[in-house]
């Protein structure tokens, strides 16, 4: 079989290989893949949990989580975002980072939340486009109303997020220094926010972040800048593709979609099954800091390793029936938000919780909803991003 896991016209066409996937989890599940430079291709569940809960081994920092190459200077730069981290850097920086996502913070945004899910549908006519009239807004809120940013600054938001992930694809931005200048927008955008908590502080978290915690550490201009860049990345194109992802899958299996009208308590296991089935980040780069073995293969020092959630996701030796949309699925181990260790998700609450929440509404409220259109994907290899999906009913 000809493999080729990051060829981003074939993913903006059909979405990950999965047919490539299953063989290389049957055939070779640390596969060497040609490319500038090579890498290995890591694909089952088991091998992509043990590569994400050994950071000692399987370095974010050394030549960043990034799957493309940066050089030297880009890399200092890239290293002060915690997705770019080892611990113990890594560690200390989440810990003060963790203050803002606390189960209380993120359980007080549940009405809120629900609000937000009602508002969009009542703006949303006999047919529109899901993503950009639900899947997109629903998450843009929550960082603004977690930033305590002005609402009407979500269309910025929106914009610099696509640049930056979608400098691949034409409708988004030509070139990836676009995306480049969208980040540097970001940045002056967060010192401006911490300026005026500073001045004027608010129960948010960039006050919380920008306040000395109880040991007197706080993060520097520079490592605050990079997170609001994370989270307007993060905490906005993986909801927004997770929910789009799991409407498409919905009108794929109808069957499923009725299930969910008949019992909108489903929402809460369907959210994960969403997340499994849609993956919304498909890969992170890992690079080896010692020789090691893994999957039957030597891996050398500095060897650059790749693992693939959207392959680990559909692994039959820990999900029964994979290829099995089921929104009743539980329990259900999916790595979608990380396969645990330092960089698992620390949004995976809230995202759960804007998933759960969306498809409840959607549920009671749009029991008649149906696909419209053809669905565009995200040219990416990085982000299993749905561009467009005509809906109505």
């Amino acid at each position: 079989m000809h493999i080729d896991l990051v060829d981003r016209d074939q993913y903006a066409t059909s979405g990950p290989p999965l047919e490539q996937f299953a063989w290389l989890r049957a055939n070779a599940p640390v596969y060497w893949h040609e490319g500038d430079p090579g890498f290995w291709a890591v694909t089952t569940h088991q091998d992509v949990v043990h590569i994400s809960r050994h950071s000692d081994l399987f370095s974010s920092s050394r030549r960043l989580a990034l799957f493309d190459e940066m050089d030297e200077p880009q890399r200092a730069m890239q290293r002060l975002m915690m997705l770019n981290q080892d611990p113990p850097e890594h560690t200390r920086r989440r810990s003060l980072v963790n203050r803002g996502f606390t189960p209380r913070t993120i359980g007080a945004l549940e009405q809120h939340i629900r609000d937000i899910c009602d508002d969009l549908l009542d703006r949303c006519p006999g047919e529109f486009d899901f993503v950009t009239d639900v899947a997109a807004p629903l998450p843009l809120y929550v960082i603004c109303e977690l930033l305590g940013a002005p609402v009407e600054d979500r269309d910025k938001i929106f914009t610099w997020s696509n640049r930056m992930i979608g400098s691949q694809d034409a409708d988004y931005a030509s070139s990836p220094e676009e995306g480049a200048a969208a980040a540097m927008e970001v940045y002056a955008y967060a010192n401006e926010l911490a300026a005026k908590r500073r001045s004027a502080p608010k129960d948010d978290i960039v006050t919380k972040l920008i306040t000395p915690d109880d040991s007197g550490e706080t993060l520097s201009e520079e490592e605050f800048d990079l997170f609001v860049l994370l989270l307007v990345v993060a905490g906005n194109e993986t909801t927004r593709n997770a929910a789009s992802g799991g409407m498409l899958a919905l009108f794929d299996h109808p069957e499923q979609w009725q299930r969910l009208v008949d019992d909108p308590g489903l929402a809460r296991t369907a959210a994960d099954e969403i997340v499994r089935w849609a993956s919304p980040v498909n890969l992170f780069r890992r690079t080896a800091t010692a020789e090691t073995m893994l999957g039957g293969q030597k891996i050398a020092e500095d060897d650059k390793v790749v693992v693939f959630y959207s392959s680990a996701n559909r692994d039959a030796a820990v999900f029964a029936d994979p290829d099995v949309f089921d929104v009743g699925r539980d329990p259900n181990p999916h790595i979608g938000f990380g396969g645990g260790g330092a960089h698992f998700c620390l949004g995976n609450h809230l995202a759960k919780l804007e998933l759960r929440i969306l498809f409840e509404q959607l549920a009671r409220r749009r029991p008649g909803l149906r696909q419209r259109g053809a669905a565009r994907r995200l040219r990416s290899n990085f982000i299993n991003g749905i561009k467009e999906l005509p809906a109505g009913g």
